[in-house]
């Protein structure tokens, strides 16, 4: 996933200005992003705080993680049972 070029903080700051009343073709101007950008954003990520988008992010860190042990072992599951010669 690439990352982006804006962080939570700075992302949720752009969504409380949209919501203070800053139009937002005005605010994907300045901040040199697209309207999609600003609406993608909003979906994700409106009505979050700060702290609460952190750990969102740790949350899908470890979600990968665990995602890939998973598929690890289903691997070594898969290769034991074709050695061993078990039938499903």
């Amino acid at each position: 996933m690439k990352k982006s070029r804006f962080t939570e903080e700075q992302i949720i700051g752009f969504l409380r200005q949209a919501e203070a009343g800053l139009p937002v073709k005005e605010l994907c101007r300045n901040g040199g992003f697209s309207d999609a950008t600003f609406y993608k954003w909003r979906a994700r990520f409106g009505g979050m705080q700060v702290s609460q988008a952190q750990r969102l992010r740790e949350l899908e860190s470890e979600n990968a993680k665990l995602k890939r042990l998973l598929a690890a072992a289903h691997l070594d599951m898969h290769a034991l049972k074709s050695v061993l010669g078990v039938k499903r």
